[in-house]
C-alpha cells in the first residue's frame, strides 16, 4: 500500500429530518388534532483513531465522507429515526486541519474519538405548537442542515525518536541494526522515499519507537529534495536523533544545514532534545575521530550529548541507546507535567446569551438580519407555508428584530433578508 500521509476530504454531517405536519382523525377535535412527529437528528462524522491504520491512502478514492439523514417525523406523533452516525478509521497521529488553517481534531491515542462535523437537529412537527392560543397549528419545522466543509487529514508519525541527517547519513542501517525494521539500504541518496517505523529494543524491559526520517538537503524546508514531504513527522517525536556521516566533507556544515532546515520549517524544533551521533566509525583510527568530535562541538550546543558509533561495526551503539532512553523518559516527564498544568487552568467560555445577538443593515430597498439564532429560525422555516412564516416574524418581534427594523425607517412591504439567503415582508 503506498504511503499517502496528506489528502483533502469533503465532510458532511446528516441533515435533520423535517417534522410533520398533520392531524388525526378523531370526532369533536378541531382540524382532527394535530399529530405530527419530529424529524430525526443528521448523523455526526466521527473520526476514530486506529493502530490498525498506518496510512491515509484510503482517502486517495473517498473523497467524501457523508452521515446519514435524519427521516423526517410521522403522523400519530412518531419521531423520525436518528441518521446513523459516519465513524472513520485513522491512522493514530492523524490532525484535521480545516481550510483556514486551524485545528479542528488531534488524534494522539488509540481509540481517540473526534466529532468533526454535527449532524442537523430535527425539525419540530405542528403537534410542538400546539398553545392555547394554536390549537390547530398547520405548519411544521424543516429540519437543520448538517455541516458541510472540506478538511485537511494530516498523518504526524507519533515516535519517541526522529532519525534526521542529510542523505547517505545512516539513518537506515542504523534502524536496521538496531530495530525490526527492513529499511532499503543502498550507497546512493534517498534510498528512504517514506518514513520508516522501527521497534527499538534498549533493554529487556525498555523499548523505543524510532521515526527514519528521509534524508534532508539544504532548501528541503521549500521544497528541495524528499525530506520537505516529511518534516512534519518529526514534530510529535520526543527527542531527535542526529546522525552525521563521518566521511561528509564538513561535518559541521552537514550538522548546520540539516538544523537550519528544522529551524526553517518550525523553529520550535531547536527547542527539542537532541543527541548527535558522528556515523561510521569503523575505518577512521582514534586520532582522526577525534579531530572530526572536536569539529563538531564547536557547533553542536554544550548540553548536547555527541557521540561517535557505527552501526555497521556495533561501536557505540549500546551507550547511545541507553542516553536516548535516558533523554526520552525525561522527556516525557516534562511534557506530561505541562499538559497537567494546562489541564489546571480555569477554562472560561462564552455565554450562550451571545448565539442570540443580531445586527439589522440598511441595503439598497432592503434590509439585511444577521445573527446565528435567528438565522437557525428561518432555516427551518417553510416559505411557503404563511402560518409558518407567520411564526418566524413572532420570534422576531420577541427578540426586538422587528422593533429595529422601524427604529431604521423599514415601510410596509419593503424585503428583509435573514443573512441574504431567505427574505420576508415587512
Amino acid at each position: 500500500m503506498n504511503f499517502i500521509d496528506t489528502v483533502e476530504v469533503t465532510i458532511a454531517a446528516g441533515d435533520g429530518g423535517n417534522g410533520r405536519m398533520s392531524f388525526r382523525q378523531e370526532k369533536f377535535v378541531a382540524h382532527g388534532g394535530p399529530d405530527g412527529g419530529d424529524g430525526g437528528k443528521g448523523g455526526d462524522v466521527v473520526l476514530v483513531a486506529s493502530r490498525n491504520q498506518n496510512t491515509l491512502a484510503r482517502f486517495r478514492f473517498q473523497k467524501e465522507l457523508r452521515a446519514q439523514l435524519g427521516r423526517p417525523g410521522t403522523n400519530t406523533r412518531k419521531h423520525g429515526k436518528n441518521g446513523a452516525d459516519l465513524v472513520v478509521d485513522v491512522p493514530v497521529g492523524t490532525v484535521a486541519v480545516s481550510a483556514d488553517g486551524s485545528v479542528i481534531a488531534d488524534l494522539t491515542e488509540d481509540g481517540q474519538q473526534a466529532v468533526i462535523a454535527k449532524g442537523g437537529r430535527g425539525g419540530f412537527g405542528n403537534a410542538h405548537f400546539v398553545s392555547s392560543t394554536r390549537q390547530a397549528p398547520k405548519f411544521a419545522e424543516k429540519g437543520d442542515p448538517g455541516e458541510t466543509f472540506t478538511i485537511r487529514l494530516e498523518l504526524k508519525m507519533i515516535a519517541d525518536v526522529g532519525l534526521v541527517g542529510l542523505p547517505n547519513a545512516g539513518k537506515s542501517t542504523f534502524l536496521a541494526r538496531t530495530s525490526n525494521a527492513r529499511p532499503e539500504i543502498a550507497d546512493y541518496p534517498f534510498t528512504t522515499l517514506t518514513p520508516n517505523l522501527g521497534m527499538v529494543d534498549v533493554d529487556r524491559e525498555h523499548s523505543l519507537l524510532f521515526a527514519d526520517i528521509p534524508g534532508l538537503i539544504e532548501g528541503a524546508s521549500e521544497g528541495k529534495g524528499l525530506g520537505h514531504e516529511f518534516l512534519r513527522h518529526i514534530e510529535r517525536t520526543a527527542v531527535i536523533l542526529h546522525l552525521i556521516d563521518a566521511y561528509d566533507e564538513d561535518v559541521a556544515k552537514a550538522y548546520q544545514t540539516v538544523r537550519g532546515e528544522l529551524r526553517a520549517h518550525e523553529a520550535s524544533l531547536l527547542e527539542r532534545p537532541e543527541i548527535v551521533a558522528l556515523t561510521k566509525v569503523e575505518g577512521l583510527d582514534e586520532e582522526m575521530v577525534d579531530d572530526l568530535m572536536a569539529g563538531l562541538r564547536k557547533v553542536v550546543p554544550k548540553q548536547t550529548p555527541l557521540y561517535a558509533v557505527s552501526a555497521q561495526a556495533g561501536i557505540g551503539l549500546k551507550n547511545l541507546l541507553f542516553e536516548v532512553l535516558a533523554t526520552v523518559r525525561e522527556a516525557r516527564e516534562r511534557a506530561l507535567a505541562r499538559e497537567e498544568a494546562t489541564e489546571a487552568l480555569p477554562v472560561h467560555t462564552l455565554s450562550a446569551a451571545a448565539d442570540n445577538t443580531w445586527t439589522v443593515e440598511r441595503d439598497g430597498d432592503g434590509f439585511v438580519v444577521r445573527g446565528a439564532a435567528i438565522e437557525r429560525f428561518a432555516a427551518r422555516t417553510d416559505f411557503n407555508n404563511e402560518e409558518a412564516v407567520q411564526r418566524l416574524r413572532d420570534i422576531m418581534q420577541r427578540q426586538g428584530i422587528m422593533h429595529e427594523l422601524g427604529r431604521q425607517g423599514v415601510k410596509p412591504g419593503q424585503t428583509v433578508y435573514l443573512s441574504n439567503r431567505d427574505s420576508i415582508q415587512y
